[in-house]
């Protein structure tokens, strides 16, 4: 069992300072993941990664309840967070617009299968949430590898499926992203 792994199970159990320790350990993977989200969005963007890690540490914080399984089921919930952080910021912005603007992210191109290298941000999530309406398994598998970095092998052992489900489903994802994405401009 990782350290990490210790730790969550020892915060889930109602150790407090457990938390206080952990975080050290998942600090550098969480800002790699606010670095990797901000690469993707406009320039000049007003969030920071220090402020995107902070933000998801405080919310992380409060879903103890949660009972974060293992270190792989951490970083996917973190980066659910991230993701949910950065829609809620660009949707801020556009209605401080009232519209006038557009938050784009770059698409990993294996995501992307053929996309416009920059797509809308809040489009994107949207479009996850449409999938994962009818297909929760393949949404899944998109949040957790292209929002959290995770590998295929990781993917699967947080879902608990073998590792070609963890590839079919992203397959399958990327084909349907690339439709909806393309179909709504």
């Amino acid at each position: 069992m990782s350290d990490v792994t210790h730790l969550l199970a020892k915060w889930r159990d109602g150790d407090a300072r457990a938390f206080d320790e952990l975080v050290p350990l998942v600090y550098a993977q969480l800002r790699q993941l606010a670095d990797h989200y901000l690469q993707m969005e406009r320039d000049g963007h007003t969030l920071q990664p220090t402020a995107l890690v902070h933000e998801a540490y405080l919310r992380l914080a409060g879903q103890n309840e949660a009972g974060f399984n293992n270190r792989v089921h951490f970083y996917g919930a973190a980066a659910t967070v991230m993701r949910r952080i950065l829609v809620d910021h660009a949707r801020r912005r556009l209605a401080a617009k009232r519209g006038s603007g557009q938050t784009l992210a770059e698409l990993d191109e294996g995501l992307a299968a053929g996309l416009d290298p920059q797509v809308d941000f809040i489009a994107l999530d949207e479009a996850l949430t449409r999938l994962a309406s009818h297909s929760p398994g393949p949404a899944r598998v998109v949040e957790l590898r292209y929002f959290g970095g995770l590998t295929v092998d990781e993917t699967a052992t947080s879902l608990g499926v073998a590792p070609i489900t963890v590839k079919r489903h992203w397959a399958f994802a990327r084909v349907w992203l690339h439709r909806e994405l393309t179909a709504t401009g």
